[in-house]
Formats: C-alpha cells, structure tokens, sequence
C-alpha cells in the first residue's frame, strides 16, 4: 500500500511537469486548435448547406461531435512528439536513474493529456456553441459524452507514448502518426454518415473507434445523424462500443508502452 502511495505521488509530480511544459508554451496551444476550428468553419459554413444528414437535421451539429473526436484522435501526435523529445535528449534515463517509481514518467504523461483534454473540450464546447451547435437531451447525458470523448484521449494517449518510445527521432513523429490517424478520420462518420458511403465502406465506417464515439456523443448529446435508420449492430450499440474500443486499445498499447520504456538503453 505504501508502494502505491509513493508511486502515485511520483505520477503527480510528473503530471505537475508535464503540465508546466503545457503553460509556459501557449502558442502550441493556439496552433493545435486552429486545425478543429478551421475544420468547424470550413465544413460547417462553406460546405454545410450542401452536405447531407440522414435524418434531416442541422449539418454543424452532425459536425461538431465528429470535430471534438478528431481532436482527441490527433491529439496523440503532440503526445509521442513529447514523449520521443524526453527520450532523445535523455530526459527518460535521468528520470529513470532517480529513486522515484518506474511508472511515474507514463502515468504522469497520461494523466498530464488528461488535463489538457479537459482544457481543449471546455474550448472546443464554447466554440461549438458559438457557430449553433448544442446539446438536447440534459447535462447529464452532455457529461457522459464528453467521458467517452476522454476516453477516447486516453486510449490515443498510450498509443502515442508507444509511438514516441517507439521512433528513433522526434522529427519523423509527424510521418508515422499522420498515415495513421487520416485513414481513422476518413472512413468514419466524422463528415459524412455511414449510410451514405458504399456498403463495404460504410461498415468498416461503422466499426471504426473513431465511429464509435462519435455515434455514442450524437445519441448523448441529442444532434441529427445519430443512426439514419441503420439497424447495424454498431448503430444500434453505440454507446457499448464506444466504451469497448478504449478499454481494448489500452489494454493493448499500455503494456507495449510500459514494455518499450523498460527495455530502452541507459
């Protein structure tokens, strides 16, 4: 028991620096946003009146879920580019030479991306309600979206710290992380709903974990194009399988991540 105790301070001291790193460069910050936003204003205005929602409903409030996961999915570049930058210029093995718990350095990341998930939802929820887009159906089912959403985040979080452990340099980060993550986002429900594509592409769509989520915050927050009159397995278990796909991912990628982390070289 005292072990745990130790090993979570530890984590917290480590959430506490990676969360100073977060601080003191805002302008990182501003630029990660600007990719959601743009989406947002590009789809939602420039585009919207000629897109296509199964049930009729309003194009921006179909969009918007699929932009707050978005974030989370590419939100795992800027954690691997910071795990891979510890790791080349030795920060890793410093910290792994101090007497302070093994896991501190992954669980302090995690939790560190947590809270700066926390951070880019409450901006990415005022922005929404801005351009028209809001929720129906109570706070309490709005809390539990936004659970599924961080979720979702913490999922893409250890994938991340495996990538950033995983490459020898932190300046190819970018080419790995984005033929991953575009192919996510391309064949999901993000833009365009799943009834509309063709039939073998619309159920890799539906099994898709970005798909999930996203069809899990539509039903939750009450927005049009949750189902389209789909009675596909995925369409009708949205909320299940939104669940399921993080709880798989991290039961995957964590134990790589730790395993990574401790064969790295001293």
């Amino acid at each position: 028991m005292r072990k745990l105790r130790l090993a979570a301070a530890d984590s917290w001291v480590m959430t506490g620096r990676n969360m100073a790193h977060v601080v003191r460069s805002p302008e990182e910050i501003g630029i990660y946003f600007m990719l959601p936003i743009t989406f947002v204003l590009v789809f939602g205005y420039v585009f919207g009146s000629g897109m296509q929602v199964p049930d009729g409903g309003n194009y921006r409030e179909f969009l918007l879920p699929g932009v707050f996961a978005m974030t989370m999915l590419y939100g795992m570049g800027a954690t691997a580019t910071s795990v891979a930058h510890d790791a080349q210029r030795g920060v890793v093995d410093r910290f792994r030479s101090l007497p302070i718990a093994r896991s501190a350095l992954l669980t302090g990341r995690s939790v560190a991306d947590l809270f700066r998930a926390l951070l880019e939802m409450t901006v990415l929820l005022v922005c929404g309600l801005l351009v028209g887009w809001t929720w129906h159906r109570g706070a309490g089912y709005a809390l539990l979206a936004v659970a599924l959403l961080l979720a979702l985040r913490m999922a893409m979080t250890w994938i991340g710290i495996y990538v950033g452990l995983l490459v020898p340099n932190p300046d190819t980060v970018g080419t790995i992380i984005f033929p991953l993550a575009f192919p996510l986002t391309a064949v999901s429900n993000v833009f365009v709903a799943p009834e509309l594509m063709p039939g073998w592409l619309g159920t890799i769509s539906e099994w898709n974990p970005l798909s999930a989520t996203v069809a899990a915050m539509r039903e939750l927050f009450g927005n049009p194009g949750l189902a389209g009159g789909s009675t596909s397995w995925p369409a009708e278990n949205a909320v299940a399988l939104a669940i399921a796909w993080p709880l798989v991912l991290v039961a995957v990628f964590a134990p790589l991540a730790v395993r990574r982390y401790q064969r790295l070289s001293r």
